[in-house]
């Protein structure tokens, strides 16, 4: 399936669950208005979701004079991939991660945190940032964002849908007609961010195999992407990164999330199943 049809899958299935949350919440009423928000959002997730990743972690952009170590990689890679120069953010926290966002290639960035400059070095770095222009050649980062944007969205269906009954809300009578209440509004509470996740996870644990394979073809260094991944594994984890579990798949790692309903879900393939699909080899081979 190409990527434009599961990016027009995507939102349609996001908008029909705003529309079924609208229907609940106000009957007719409440469909129209869930399809009008569904439209906005749809508008937003295609041209702004990339600037709602970027400001939600803080990134900030940053030239070639003040990170030439990263500049001088990322123009390597696409003048020789023939790929549209991305913009550079850095995002201000030691937890070590990255990701790329952004609706097409030519409309592309790459972001890094400070903990993962300070952490990997110059073939490691490489090797990330090879994955990360991996989801932007293969164009996983529209849907991706599209993804971190909506699911936020339907998320707040669902907490508007437990107020909403919570202090008889519009529609009150027909919801309890169709047997609703407070404990419909708790039932979707708990449901849409696992519905949302659910749907982040059809079109991300594949992808990062594939962007894993497409930057170590990139680099013609397997084992630096390798060793990269095993890094950010554990630096991670020692020094958590708070994330949206909303938005948690662009990372190229895992973050750590909250006790919540969407931790129970990794929107990641395991660390030691990719670096064994890069390597052929198990982890501890890259220790010895």
């Amino acid at each position: 399936m190409g990527n434009a049809l599961k990016t027009a899958l995507l939102l349609g299935l996001l908008t029909g669950f705003m529309i079924l949350v609208g229907d609940w919440l106000g009957g007719q009423r409440g469909m129209i208005l869930a399809l009008g928000l569904a439209a906005v959002m749809n508008f937003v997730s295609y041209f702004f979701s990339d600037k709602i990743a970027l400001m939600t972690y803080r990134a900030q952009p940053v030239t070639r004079e003040q990170l030439p170590r990263v500049y001088e990689v990322v123009e390597r890679i696409t003048q020789r991939q023939g790929l549209p120069m991305p913009k550079i953010y850095v995002i201000p926290t030691e937890s070590p991660n990255a990701f790329a966002t952004g609706r097409n290639p030519s409309h592309a960035s790459v972001a890094v945190t400070q903990g993962i400059l300070n952490l990997l070095d110059d073939e490691e770095l490489e090797g990330v940032l090879a994955h990360e222009l991996g989801h932007v050649r293969n164009r996983d980062i529209l849907i991706s964002s599209i993804a971190a944007t909506l699911a936020g969205a339907i998320t707040i269906l669902a907490r508007m849908a437990y107020w909403g009954a919570l202090f008889g809300g519009m529609g009150g009578r027909d919801r309890e007609d169709r047997g609703g209440g407070g404990l419909g509004a708790l039932f979707m509470l708990i449901l849409a961010p696992i519905a949302a996740m659910l749907i982040q996870l059809a079109v991300s644990r594949s992808r990062e195999y594939a962007a894993d394979a497409t930057g170590a073809h990139f680099t013609g260094n397997p084992y630096a992407l390798a060793r990269a991944l095993q890094k950010l594994d554990a630096y991670s984890k020692r020094v958590p990164m708070v994330a949206s579990p909303s938005s948690a798949h662009l990372f190229i790692v895992q973050p750590l999330l909250g006790m919540n309903f969407a931790s129970l879900f990794s929107t990641h393939p395991p660390i030691r199943k990719r670096i064994e699909r890069l390597t052929g080899r198990p982890p501890e081979f890259l220790e010895q």
